[in-house]
């Protein structure tokens, strides 16, 4: 058997492993003409990366590289394509398969659901879009195991299985640099949920439309959360099925956006296991993620948190209405062709002292600021010390600076985690 690995990055390397371990004859193909490719292991690099695809049996394509891109050069290969998530699927031996997507709350959900069914003794495998490929522990899998898949639009685009208990989170637009328009965007979550069957599962949002129209494709149960049947919040407290699992105000995460996240992480644990204490101890006890919200230090009584994974106008809005305290707010970055009013009126009404404006972006952003009257703006520079500095000092006692920047970090950064990482280091070494 032929194989091409297009894009060999951390899921490549995975792809690799596995179809090694089959036997298959493997090609790497990477635009990158420095790609440092295993001894041994043939490659098809630089500008003719995707030439004559065709003479491979099977083309897997990484989750960042558009399928239209392959098909553009090699337009009869369709039937050749899959990815490493969907021969995951094709080949895992459990049924017992919870995949999450949506805009934003996908690693936090998927997260807080897998501690959930671990704490109520079930053993958990959590990869995807988060962690792990899964190719990496399908040695592992029993058909007893519960494996979660925090699942992008990226990757279930040409998605052709779905996984038994399918859940869409709120959904905004974004990636609308990489997906052809907002329908496009809607397709590709829609077909996680698509190839389900009516013994399974859908879990959506219940204050999002768009959530409710993704999951129309799926022929199975339907469940939404933030309402019931699922978990919603009444009176201060997580309820499901008139269970109480804890008050909101014991909730470790930051902001009443992750209220949401915990109530879809309870309604799709409540599928497999209803074990309100263990839920309980999860949801009382997790503290967040890496750049979601991360408290970095207080300094000359200022609180320094690093919000680089929200890369939306949306996440950036709900990052601000976490925080009671006058804030300033670092803003911008790479252009995803998001529209700002939104994250505008979010300044205006949620007690930000001063914005400093980075990247691209910046100059747009504090266009728009100064159109509202809002002109307590500082150009960031270019580096993160140039940007924590200015934060610093437009800060004052009592004040949050934070690094929720509503933008993509390319540009300034390699991603949002290399934003994140200097944001630290930085404040760090204040």
């Amino acid at each position: 058997m032929q194989v091409a690995i297009v894009g060999f990055g951390h899921e490549g390397q995975s792809a690799l492993h596995y179809w090694q371990n089959q036997g298959a004859d493997i090609t790497i193909c990477d635009v990158n003409p420095n790609k440092d490719i295993p001894v041994g292991v043939k490659s098809q690099l630089g500008e003719t990366y995707l030439t004559n695809l065709d003479r491979f049996d099977v083309i897997v394509r990484t989750a960042g590289l558009k399928p239209a891109i392959i098909l553009a050069e090699n337009p009869t290969v369709q039937p050749k394509i899959t990815t490493v998530v969907n021969e995951f699927l094709r080949v895992c031996p459990t049924k017992n398969v919870i995949g999450i997507t949506g805009t934003k709350g996908k690693g936090t959900t998927s997260t807080l659901t897998a501690k959930m069914l671990e704490s109520a003794g079930k053993q958990v495998f959590l990869g995807g879009n988060i962690g792990l490929s899964p190719l990496e522990f399908l040695p592992d899998i029993t058909p007893e195991s519960w494996v979660i898949l925090e699942l992008s639009s990226f990757q279930s685009v040409d998605i052709q299985y779905s996984p038994h208990i399918a859940v869409c989170l709120m959904v905004v637009p974004e990636h609308l640099n990489w997906h052809a328009d907002m329908e496009e965007y809607i397709e590709a979550k829609s077909n996680m949920f698509a190839h389900q069957q009516p013994s399974d599962t859908a879990i959506y949002f219940a204050e999002s439309q768009l959530s409710h129209d993704i999951v129309r494709s799926s022929p199975g149960k339907k469940i939404t959360y933030f309402a019931a049947p699922g978990a919603y919040v009444e009176n201060g407290k997580i309820v499901i099925d008139n269970h109480e699992i804890c008050d909101t105000s014991e909730l470790q995460l930051l902001g009443e956006h992750n209220w949401q996240n915990a109530c879809a992480a309870v309604t799709t644990a409540w599928q497999v296991v209803q074990t309100p204490d263990a839920f309980r101890n999860v949801l009382t006890t997790f503290t967040g993620l890496p750049h979601r919200l991360e408290f970095i230090r207080e300094l000359d009584a200022v609180k320094y948190f690093d919000d680089s994974f929200g890369t939306t106008p949306e996440t950036a809005i709900v990052a601000m209405k976490a925080f009671t305290e006058p804030k300033v707010v670092i803003l911008g970055g790479a252009s995803k062709n998001a529209i700002y009013d939104g994250l505008v009126q979010a300044v205006l009404t949620s007690n930000v002292r001063h914005v400093i404006a980075i990247g691209d972006t910046g100059p747009l952003i504090a266009e728009e600021l100064q159109a509202a009257g809002f002109t307590a703006i500082t150009p960031g520079g270019t580096t993160m010390l140039e940007i924590v500095h200015a934060a610093r000092e437009a800060a004052q006692p009592g004040d949050v600076v934070l690094l929720s920047t509503g933008c993509a970090s390319f540009g300034l950064f390699s991603d949002y985690k290399d934003r994140g990482n200097q944001f630290k280091q930085v404040v760090t070494a204040l």
